[in-house]
């Protein structure tokens, strides 16, 4: 009876654990996406320019994608728990200060804070669920439904946003970070327990994490840069060459280091390589998507910030529905079968707003959003586990951290291919629409009028490409997950990999 009551109540505390770091994801990613709701009252605020005001989510970025793999080998050294409630706590003092900075400078050093101290938690609490699940089914379950958090985030960004800009000002996106994080940080404190590798560390590679640091600062920043300067601008150049030449070096100090940070033999796994490459797929198109919704829906059919959020509220039932379900069938269906499935109706929902203009309705946008969220939460949980399965376990921390670089830098590329594909389909429609085009007039009104309306049949017309070559790329990358092998695949946390 005794044990049967510890067994109970050691149940109940994983699933604690589950929402305590879903808490933390879900706050973390969200804060990623509110922000660039705010930018154009921050740019009125501190009279800077839609330019100067994109350093404010580019310092995120690079930041994140500079410290992900670093706290995953932090984690994996030091305990989990420690880096995990240090970064909660940083971070929702780095979410203050940005909510209390009050020129650009300032603004930036504030969420280059944040972001160190949010890139700790992806790595952390995926390694945390994968110690605290043993049984793999329910690991599955576990891991789809905290993955399904960093997507709904996504989601979430602009229905949460909206409302908070439009009622509160733009500050408040940044301070309702404290009561969340504190709550979020209290639970950490109380029920997630202490865990490391189970191998000891002696060395911490830190000229492979500045070398990496580098390479993925001269990475993200040409992705988030690049349409601005242009493709093969000189600043691109040297960032190009600076991609190139770092990844190099740091080949080579992982294949000398005892402890690298990035262990390079998880890519002589079929699985794992497999996996990453359907998560960039993935999150490459949900993302670029998602990030030109909010700029269509306020463009060309006159929502706010708010309305435009509530576009996406089917999109975040779809998620949450879809991630617990896709779970379930750990076992039961091959986990390539799986992640198929769900790619190709990703893609589906991704195609269907392929007809979108001036004309749409709420629903016209909405239901594709929610099949395309429904397709991508579907397989979560299988992409996620995975990861967790095929590598040695005490190498957890370090594996997620390179799914969450995986994910980041998908999501960059995502924004600045489509926004790059936007902006010169718009240029090309403009001049193939003038062609085809006769104005019978020559009052100046008139002549005005004509233009206007190329330019706005230009930019729909580029709109319905992007989300074509979009729903391509997904339809494609479907097929990538068909080469996956597990042998022996199974339910419990031991997958063996051919």
């Amino acid at each position: 009876m005794e044990e049967e009551k510890s067994q109970k109540k050691e149940s109940n505390l994983r699933w604690w654990i589950l929402l305590t770091v879903i808490i933390g994801t879900f706050l973390g990613r969200l804060d990623q996406t509110i922000v660039n709701l705010a930018l154009p009252k921050i740019i009125s605020d501190f009279g800077i320019t839609v330019s100067a005001a994109g350093w404010i989510a580019t310092a995120y970025i690079l930041a994140n994608a500079v410290f992900v793999p670093i706290w995953g080998k932090l984690g994996d050294t030091i305990g989990r728990k420690k880096v995990y409630v240090l970064g909660f706590s940083i971070f929702i003092l780095g979410s203050v200060l940005a909510g209390l900075s009050w020129n650009l400078p300032s603004m930036i050093v504030f969420r280059i804070i944040q972001s160190i101290a949010g890139s700790a938690d992806y790595p952390t609490a995926m390694a945390i669920l994968a110690i605290t699940f043993k049984q793999g089914k329910e690991r599955a379950q576990a891991l789809g439904i905290w993955s399904s958090s960093f997507a709904a985030a996504i989601v979430f960004g602009p229905l949460i946003g909206g409302p908070l800009i439009d009622n509160f000002g733009w500050r408040s996106v940044f301070l309702i970070n404290l009561p969340i994080g504190i709550l979020g940080m209290l639970m950490a404190i109380r029920f997630i327990n202490e865990s490391r590798s189970e191998q000891k560390t002696t060395y911490f590679d830190w000229w492979g994490a500045i070398v990496l640091g580098g390479m993925l600062s001269a990475l993200v920043l040409v992705l988030d840069q690049g349409s601005t300067w242009g493709w093969m601008a000189i600043d691109s150049l040297i960032c190009y060459f600076f991609v190139v030449i770092l990844l190099g070096v740091f080949i080579k100090i992982e294949q000398n280091v005892p402890e690298p940070i990035v262990d390079l033999k998880f890519f002589k796994i079929p699985a794992f390589v497999n996996a990453l490459v359907n998560n960039f797929v993935v999150f490459m198109g949900m993302m670029g998507g998602v990030f030109l919704i909010p700029i269509f829906a306020q463009t060309f059919l006159g929502y706010n910030a708010t309305q435009s959020g509530y576009l996406f509220v089917p999109m975040a039932i779809a998620i949450m529905v879809a991630a617990p379900i896709g779970g379930m069938l750990t076992g039961k269906v091959k986990s390539k079968y799986v992640i198929f499935a769900s790619t190709l109706v990703a893609a589906l929902g991704i195609f269907m707003l392929t007809g979108m203009d001036a004309k749409s309705t709420a629903l016209d946008i909405a239901l594709p959003l929610g099949i395309m969220a429904f397709g991508l939460g579907f397989g979560m949980a299988q992409r996620t586990n995975i990861i967790a399965s095929v590598v040695p376990q005490h190498e957890i921390g370090v594996a997620s951290s390179i799914l969450a670089l995986v994910r980041n830098i998908a999501g960059a590329f995502g924004i600045a291919i489509f926004a790059t594909i936007l902006n010169d389909r718009t240029n090309t429609n403009v001049f193939a629409i003038n062609s085809f085009s006769r104005l019978a007039s020559h009052i100046p009104l008139d002549i005005q009028k004509y233009i206007t309306l190329i330019e706005l049949k230009a930019q729909i017309d580029a709109y319905d490409y992007v989300f074509w070559v979009a729903s391509i790329i997904i339809f494609l990358g479907s097929f990538t997950i068909l080469f996956l092998n597990l042998k022996n695949e199974r339910t419990d946390i031991k997958v063996h990999v051919e």
